[in-house]
């Protein structure tokens, strides 16, 4: 795809990336989802887009606000886009007013206005079966417009979290622009093509084959939605998305600079490009290399099936993990581990981690009539240790630089305290050592987990179901698509499965846990056999964390931290005693980046935003990008 451009005389003159596109004003970004399946499709709202990393939601769509996982744009995660003023809602939280920015256009030379929200929601309300549809009918009541840049919701409950579905964390409720829509006849079967953003990029051209995605900087640029908040010109003048098939590939081509950002690679490809790349930018400069995403990767067990709905065997579970080893296998030792409920990210060690971690010392449980205190706050010593043993990396000597690297403490492995907990509740071993349940049946397990896409995740079930069968379990893995294991994670029906995969998401920038929580009360339970609402496929049910969920509810998200982190600190209490899931390592995504061409790629040194290519706040990363000085 890298053309050579001779000129008369025959002289080299340029590299080009495609016909008439100079290779210098071009950043090229690997899409996750390697091809687009239906290319000429650009309506999120009506569904069928297959891939959300072409640069639909990172260059053109705009929404409200947006919510960093790592510092923000200017220090400060919270970020007014399209609106121009956080959210005020009423005393009540049944009333929210939004202020609008003005001087936003369109790509298409449309002012942005209030009608554009209104017809956005009206849309979505009138349509519930279109992506955020069914969100706008159960919560809105009513919206109205006060002037062209003031809206007011009038909501049909009291919500003090309804402008989250305007907030992007990986995404969010992005606005129509009415002018467009209001012109065709079925919101849904409409393409959207081209697409018309408020963003400061439009699309030039697109692979019919769906392997790329080429967007050109808008002439009016001032007037789009990063134009007007920042008055800051986007460095590259052309975003190239574009699928590459295999890891080996994508390190290849970055080594050519033929690949300015990688979204992701196994723990060695990072660590190759790092070794033999000059121009190499990863989030840490040096081990463990990887950014932490807010999610939380664990064991995730259905409740309803036993012998899952024991509190015993899942602490007997958790006891019978050396997660050392699980992170050796699993990450080349770069995992970020959580021994609590929350990911180990963003501004949340501070928030909870460093709260916490004095309880989690003292937390004790009571196995066979003997007290034993579970926690080990070594662990992060134990992996930095077995990292250089193992792979010899350069490992920082301080404990307090190498908490900070890869998380807290993490639960002791204990597997004579994992066998106490079980033959409390009835099981017991064949003469091989196996274990067997109550009623004498053999205990198998299947790990169900994510195949090629994530190689990380796959090792990582792999590892657990080692530790388990060595604890003398019958584990093993599936390994599928990731659509799979989410839509069997979400029905739940296979008695013998748990699944390695995330429930918990943060938005990392905000201390706030009703992103996920809310789904996980009791009211939004659903049976086996039902998909889950949102985020609980363990199917957990409990009084004191409905309770947290009903407080938070009546929170002010942007004046009660102090109240949600305190919330936020009892619902960790409740889950460590219950265990519902088994948390282990937030997903840190091994994003590589590229200084050859461009320059000012946020890291760990300078967290701006987050680099991961696919999540909607990575507009804000290309006010930041530069050409690289030395370079044509």
């Amino acid at each position: 795809m890298l053309f050579l451009v001779v000129g008369v005389s025959g002289a080299l003159v340029a590299q080009e990336i495609l016909p008439g596109i100079p290779r210098n004003e071009v950043i090229i970004i690997e899409d996750p989802s390697g091809r687009s399946l239906n290319p000429g499709r650009f309506n999120l709202w009506g569904g069928g887009v297959s891939s959300w990393s072409t640069g639909l939601q990172q260059l053109c769509l705009g929404t409200l606000w947006y919510i960093d996982p790592d510092e923000g744009i200017e220090g400060k995660p919270w970020i007014d886009l399209l609106a121009a003023e956080p959210p005020v809602y009423n005393a009540d939280y049944t009333e929210m007013t939004v202020k609008l920015r003005k001087g936003i256009y369109w790509s298409d030379g449309v002012p942005f206005t209030a009608d554009d929200v209104i017809f956005t929601v009206e849309t979505l309300k009138a349509h519930p079966e279109m992506t955020w549809g069914a969100y706008m009918q159960v919560n809105v009541e009513e919206v109205k417009k006060v002037d062209d840049y003031t809206v007011v919701f009038k909501l049909k409950k009291p919500n003090g979290r309804f402008h989250t579905v305007f907030t992007t964390r990986w995404s969010a409720c992005y606005i129509m622009p009415k002018h467009v829509f209001e012109k065709v006849e079925d919101p849904i079967a409409f393409d959207f093509n081209p697409p018309v953003g408020t963003g400061p990029y439009v699309l030039k051209s697109y692979d019919p084959n769906g392997y790329w995605f080429l967007w050109e900087l808008r002439e009016d640029w001032q007037r789009s939605d990063l134009g007007v908040a920042y008055g800051i010109k986007p460095g590259p003048k052309y975003v190239l998305y574009k699928g590459i098939p295999s890891p080996e590939k994508k390190v290849m081509d970055q080594l050519a600079h033929e690949l300015d950002i990688i979204h992701d690679l196994p723990p060695e490809g990072a660590i190759t490009l790092y070794q033999n790349n000059p121009y190499c930018v990863t989030w840490f400069d040096g081990w463990p290399w990887a950014h932490p995403d807010p999610t939380l990767p664990s064991i995730i067990m259905n409740h309803e099936h036993f012998p899952y709905n024991l509190r015993e065997v899942r602490w007997a579970l958790t006891l019978a993990i050396d997660v050392v080893q699980v992170a050796l296998q699993a990450y080349n030792g770069c995992a970020t581990i959580s021994p609590i409920h929350i990911p180990p990210t963003g501004l949340y060690p501070s928030w909870y981690f460093d709260k916490i971690e004095p309880w989690l010392k003292e937390f004790t449980l009571t196995i066979g009539g003997e007290a034993f205190k579970p926690y080990d706050p070594e662990i992060p010593m134990k992996i930095a240790e077995a990292v250089r043993y193992a792979f010899g990396y350069k490992i920082p000597e301080d404990p307090q630089q190498i908490k900070k690297l890869v998380g807290y403490g993490w639960w002791k492995y204990a597997p004579d305290m994992a066998s106490k907990l079980l033959e409390s509740v009835g099981f017991t071993r064949d003469k091989n050592g196996k274990w067997l349940l109550p009623d004498g049946k053999p205990w198998k397990i299947t790990i169900l987990c994510e195949a090629a896409t994530r190689s990380v995740m796959t090792r990582a079930a792999a590892a657990i179901a080692e530790q388990w069968r060595k604890f003398g379990i019958d584990a093993q893995i599936e390994a599928v698509e990731a659509y799979m294991v989410w839509t069997r994670m979400n029905y739940g029906e296979d008695p013998d499965t748990v699944y390695w995969g995330w429930c918990i998401e943060t938005w990392g920038g905000h201390p706030d846990l009703f992103w996920f929580l809310e789904s996980w009360h009791s009211e939004y339970y659903r049976p086996t056999g039902q998909p889950v609402v949102a985020k609980n496929p363990m199917r957990y049910k409990s009084e004191a964390v409905d309770k947290i969920i009903e407080e938070l509810r009546r929170t002010d998200f942007f004046k009660d931290q102090e109240k949600m982190i305190e919330l936020g600190l009892e619902y960790v209490k409740i889950c460590v005693q219950d265990m519902p899931i088994i948390p282990v390592f937030s997903y840190n995504v091994f994003t590589v980046c590229d200084e050859y061409y461009w320059t000012g790629y946020p890291t760990a040194e300078n967290p701006y935003t987050n680099p991961v290519p696919n999540w909607g706040n990575t507009r804000f990363m290309f006010i930041k990008l530069q050409p690289a000085a030395e370079k044509k």
